[in-house]
């Protein structure tokens, strides 16, 4: 979601991505798609099974007793939009942290777009640049921590955060990114 919604360009985020919502198990029977049920590897029924709104029997979708479109896969009572939408730590919390960041910032609505070049292994980081507005956004997608060398020395705030306890980092010369993370980070100073 990081990714999607700092890189250049319209971001398009599809039914559940909001929620991290996974694809479903269909049963042949119950396939809707007509090409899947032609050819059940061209089906797009795991993609687009009911939104998952709450814990109550069938997630809130319909009512109880009345059967939905499509199986709700696995996870119905895990990852639900009135679950996630309590905690800014959820996959919804950030996708909305996100939407808000890209909207407010010129540098990632249309500013340049730079690819850092020495990032370690493993990371993909880039500079967003509007005016005197940058960005930076540093994704590991390792499970080991990393260091990413800032060239010169910044002032740096973390906006965004994939693991929300990281704290502030102000004159760095190096961003520290845990497994798995992803921070945008507000820079000021030389770059």
């Amino acid at each position: 979601m990081m990714l999607l919604l700092t890189l250049r360009g319209t971001p398009i985020l599809y039914y559940g991505d909001e929620l991290g919502m996974e694809n479903a198990s269909i049963p042949p029977e119950k396939a809707q798609d007509p090409f899947g049920r032609h050819d059940p590897s061209l089906g797009r029924d795991p993609q687009r099974t009911p939104m998952r709104w709450d814990s109550s029997p069938n997630a809130g979708f319909c009512p109880e007793g009345t059967e939905p479109w499509l199986p709700l896969g696995d996870d119905s009572g895990k990852g639900n939009v009135a679950l996630q939408r309590e905690s800014p730590r959820s996959m919804l919390g950030l996708t909305r942290q996100l939407l808000a960041l890209r909207r407010d910032s010129p540098a990632l609505r249309s500013g340049s777009y730079e690819t850092i070049e020495d990032a370690p292994e493993g990371c993909f980081a880039y500079l967003r640049r509007c005016g005197t507005e940058s960005a930076l956004v540093a994704l590991n997608f390792g499970a080991r921590e990393l260091s990413l060398r800032l060239p010169g020395k910044a002032r740096a705030r973390v906006l965004v955060c994939t693991h929300p306890d990281g704290s502030d980092q102000t004159e760095v010369e190096h961003l520290r990114l845990r497994g798995y993370e992803g921070s945008v980070v507000g820079l000021s100073g030389t770059w």
